[in-house]
């Protein structure tokens, strides 16, 4: 599962500013053309591909911004298509059934992601005792 907000205004300001570089660096073209500069629209897929980032356990991290596109179907419901680094990150964990949901007001637009996942990466407790000795190591837990 991933979830993500984002201020309209703050895609607003980023685009005013660089319009050609955000759009280019962080849409696919087909993204682009769909919305069309309708800014709710741009910042509902951005944070799509925020929440799809999450979903993938990742962050922006081995995964690019267009590696993720989001479009809707004939209907209108959004779907996410995968590329690349996020291609290769969903097959190495599993990850499919990928459902998305995007909504937006006046001021913020957020989605939330919902997805399949067949194996973990590692268990939570697992991940519990790595995060303590990391913690202790650091002396922020005695």
């Amino acid at each position: 599962m991933g979830v993500d907000m984002i201020e309209i205004g703050r895609v607003a300001r980023v685009l005013r500013r660089h319009p050609r570089r955000f759009l280019e660096r962080v849409y696919t073209p087909e993204e682009v053309a769909f919305c069309r500069g309708r800014v709710p629209e741009l910042a509902a897929r951005f944070a799509a591909k925020e929440a799809v980032m999450k979903a993938l356990g990742t962050g922006a991290r081995s995964v690019a911004w267009r590696d993720i596109e989001v479009l809707p179907d004939r209907r209108g419901k959004p779907l996410v298509y995968l590329y690349g680094g996020a291609e290769a990150r969903a097959e190495a964990i599993g990850l499919h059934a990928i459902d998305i949901s995007l909504s937006h007001l006046a001021d913020f637009a957020v989605a939330v992601v919902v997805s399949a996942q067949e194996r973990r990466e590692q268990e939570h407790d697992v991940a519990r005792a790595r995060l303590v000795e990391r913690l202790r190591a650091s002396g922020r837990l005695q």
